[in-house]
């Protein structure tokens, strides 16, 4: 998440330093546009490309009748905001999540937009949600709410406008689901309007892992510079979904010891390492893909808050937002924080770890990895040319930490922090591209 780097004339705090003195946004949007505010005045950017930054070009706000299995119609409120098309088609994932509103749909819409920026792919920043809680749906009410959302955005989607893609809660059967309701449009029957779909339906092979494999070799190119041995380093992840089980395995392969992993049944840790072959069986024969049930010897069980403050190197927040905040980032041991959620760290708590000296490497460069190959995922889509997953994650290393080179050397340059330097490059690519198109004199 962007993070906010400015003081205020707050008192002191109890615990004093610089927590006490910055007082953090109360939304996800509103931390946004002070850290764009902020990083426009280390650029001194103009304040007229200041101003398109700041307004998302479009938000679709939209009210979905569902007939549910009792026969009773609910009507549920979805969302598509589209931040920025300055540097090519809007790009952004789908979630399904009772806390999905229009304020943290626009703020993860601009943070897709400096996501794509800073590792380079010719794509602007989008977001779409439905207020929904998905475990107390069926999967033909999910697959009714997914056709019927996708009805009423389809104004504003399409391959070369806005290419949505899986999410909080959605996966490649959604997606399938929505290329199959866009195929039935007249004139909307290309594979690439979503991404992250089945193989089958035109989808890239890596796509699954991809987010959690961008995560391990962000981790992996921060410890390399830092000089720190893979297999000496212990890591603990906080959410082991589809990202969180993708990052601790990948780490898992290169060396590193996982201490500790966590998910909405509760965390594990063994401070010898975790079996993580054993506990990925272990998960994927689960009816509801849980750690819940899992034991081997010296194990201990923490709840997700413990987890966050346990001992270990390198803290993997995949979960959702403002994980790490004020009242527990003093307690973090971990000297590394590599971000694989979006927005897991409050303003607050970034300056409290940049205060410790704990380094943290940004969502927007740590898990880019999974629009990274939804993009090449759109390409092969647009060419009918599809790549082995060999390819597929050669590439993606290659963005990858071509990314984390230009932000590392940057932020060493300027001598801020990674996130800022993160922050600077993609603001600064994103202006030139408001410039360059004439949107401003």
């Amino acid at each position: 998440m962007l993070s906010v780097e400015r003081m205020t004339t707050a008192g002191p705090s109890p615990r004093g330093g610089l927590a006490g003195r910055l007082m953090p946004p109360q939304t996800l949007w509103d931390n946004v546009l002070a850290t764009l505010d902020d990083v426009a005045r280390r650029l001194q950017l103009d304040p007229d490309v200041l101003a398109v930054l700041r307004e998302p070009e479009r938000e679709l706000v939209v009210n979905i009748p569902v007939t549910m299995s009792d026969g009773r119609v609910e009507v549920f409120r979805g969302f598509r905001v589209q931040h920025s098309s300055a540097r090519g088609p809007c790009k952004g994932g789908i979630r399904y999540h009772p806390d999905v509103d229009l304020d943290e749909v626009r703020a993860l819409a601009a943070l897709m937009t400096w996501k794509c920026a800073v590792v380079g792919i010719p794509y602007g920043g989008a977001k779409g949600g439905v207020s929904c809680d998905p475990a107390h749906l069926t999967e033909h009410e999910i697959r009714s709410l997914t056709r019927r959302f996708v009805g009423m955005i389809m104004p504003v989607i399409g391959p070369n406008r806005d290419i949505p893609a899986p999410d909080v809660n959605t996966n490649p059967q959604v997606m399938a689901w929505m290329a199959d309701e866009a195929a039935a449009m007249p004139g909307r029957s290309s594979i690439g309007i979503v991404t992250g779909k089945p193989v089958s339906l035109g989808g890239s092979l890596g796509r699954r892992e991809a987010t959690g494999l961008g995560v391990a070799i962000a981790t992996r190119e921060l410890l390399h510079r830092r000089g720190q041995p893979l297999e000496d380093t212990t890591v603990a992840i906080q959410g082991y979904g589809n990202v969180g089980m993708a990052a601790a395995t990948f780490l898992h392969q290169m060396g590193c010891p996982i201490v500790a992993v966590s998910d909405i049944s509760g965390a594990l840790y063994a401070a010898g390492g975790l079996d993580i072959p054993t506990i990925n069986r272990h998960v994927q024969a689960h009816p509801r893909f849980l750690l819940e049930g899992y034991d081997q010897p010296g194990l201990e069980r923490l709840s997700n808050d413990d987890l966050l403050t346990c001992q270990t190197d390198v803290l993997i927040p995949a979960a959702l937002e403002r994980q790490i905040r004020a009242d527990n980032a003093l307690a973090i041991r971990a000297r590394v924080v590599v971000e694989a959620a979006n927005g897991p760290t409050t303003p607050e708590a970034d300056a409290i770890l940049n205060e410790r000296g704990v380094v943290v490497v940004p969502d927007i460069l740590a898990n880019a990895g999974g629009v990274v190959v939804s993009y090449f995922e759109w390409v092969q889509n647009l060419h009918g040319l599809f790549w082995n997953e060999a390819e597929v994650n050669r590439n993606l290393e290659h963005i990858m930490t071509s990314g984390f080179d230009r932000v590392w050397r940057f932020s060493g340059e300027n001598a801020v922090t990674l996130r800022t330097g993160a922050n600077m490059l993609a603001v600064k690519r994103v202006a030139d591209a408001v410039r360059d198109r004439g949107m401003v004199r």
